[in-house]
């Protein structure tokens, strides 16, 4: 195949995923109603296949040589064939619809999992430009791959041999409950923690990869760590709160990991990331002091003051309004400190040259002193001051 063929098929591949994506998004509502399935919870379930797969097209149409942005076009195709194969697959064995393909429907409800088992972990080793970090690393790469994708054959080929067939909830009953040749599938968790052995590797990559980075890569580095960190939150979020799954997840994983990657990978506003990292932890720390002063309050006027729960309510919120902007200063200014040592250092050079500017009375030095702020808080290449008289 010739470089300009395959540069012809990358221009057309991203555009059909993408509308690939868009259909099966569609498909959604009809075959969820049709079904009787959970419709708002297959919903939100697209909101990781959309935003994933629009980073991936973005990414792909201008770095058409990065796998990752082809990787992120294929996660979404399989996660929304997964959504759409449920309700198809119960229109066929439950409800006894005559419809083509019922039994690679049942099968592919589980492409989801699959899908993000093996294909998304992959970005991680190959970020930011989709290379491995050394020759060394194919072998890692070869042997993950290997791994994986024999688990997942072992699997679906375990569960052709004991027969297809859809259980209660409508899942493929060999996989929910096996028994028989596929017994050994309930017993599979260890199997697995060789794969996951691969993942805490590639994980580790990036943090070695962060420590020795330096200028652009050390932040693009910093826009993935701050997107896991989101997914990981999101996961634990609706977990800990049911009422919030899949939400949880699907906003991290769907959209705030994936922005983050694109914006890392085409390298767009990459500096912004530590002032959007002081800014949240500095809200986070807050928020977290205002609320268990709240509780407190309410508490002791209530509890202790035998006050009623009315006043107690507003005292407190009073007493929580007039912190807020003295708090939120005080943290702000030690987060910045430690996480955004940028904006710390030129607030600090600002302020000083104030400090002197107060008692300066010759123009000439007080030029040269706001020259050498300037060089010092932003290092440009050039400065030029205008004056009255024109420029100096």
């Amino acid at each position: 195949m010739t470089a300009q063929t395959a540069g012809r098929l990358r221009s057309w591949a991203a555009p059909a995923l993408g509308g690939l994506v868009l259909l099966l998004a569609v498909a959604v509502v009809p075959l969820s109603l049709l079904a009787q399935q959970d419709l708002l919870g297959n919903t939100a379930s697209l909101s990781i296949g959309l935003p994933m797969c629009a980073v991936g097209f973005l990414v792909a149409r201008r770095q058409p040589r990065n796998p990752i942005g082809w990787l992120l076009l294929v996660v979404p195709v399989g996660v929304l064939v997964s959504i759409d194969a449920g309700p198809y697959a119960v229109l066929v064995y439950r409800d006894g619809y005559h419809l083509p393909f019922g039994a690679a429907a049942l099968l592919l409800q589980s492409a989801y999992f699959m899908v993000l088992f093996v294909a998304l972990p992959l970005v991680l080793l190959l970020f930011p430009d989709g290379t491995l970090p050394s020759s060394r690393w194919r072998w890692v790469l070869w042997c993950y791959l290997t791994l994986s994708i024999g688990l997942v054959a072992a699997a679906y080929a375990s569960v052709l041999v004991a027969g297809l067939r859809m259980d209660a909830s409508g899942g493929v009953a060999a996989i929910d409950h096996p028994s028989g040749p596929t017994a050994w599938l309930a017993h599979a968790g260890p199997i697995f923690l060789p794969v996951a052995a691969f993942w805490l590797v590639f994980v580790g990559r990036l943090a070695l990869s962060w420590r020795r980075a330096s200028g652009d890569r050390r932040e693009q580095l910093k826009w993935l760590m701050a997107g896991c960190a989101a997914a990981v939150a999101g996961f634990i979020v609706s977990n800990l709160v049911p009422v919030l799954d899949p939400a949880g997840t699907a906003v991290g994983v769907g959209l705030v990991l994936p922005v983050c990657m694109g914006i890392a990978i085409l390298r767009y506003r990459l500096y912004a990331i530590d002032r959007i990292i002081s800014r949240t932890l500095s809200y986070a720390v807050v928020t977290a002091v205002l609320a268990g002063l709240y509780v407190g309050l309410v508490l002791l006027a209530t509890q202790v003051l035998s006050l009623t729960s009315q006043v107690a309510v507003a005292a407190a919120t009073l007493a929580a309004v007039a912190l807020f902007n003295p708090l939120r200063r005080r943290v702000q200014h030690r987060v910045d400190r430690r996480f955004n040592r940028a904006r710390y250092d030129a607030d600090n050079t600002v302020t000083a040259f104030a400090a002197r500017l107060q008692d300066a009375t010759d123009p000439d030095a007080v030029r040269a002193d706001l020259i050498g702020t300037v060089h010092h808080a932003l290092e440009p290449a050039h400065v030029t001051l205008w004056l009255a008289g024109g420029p100096r």
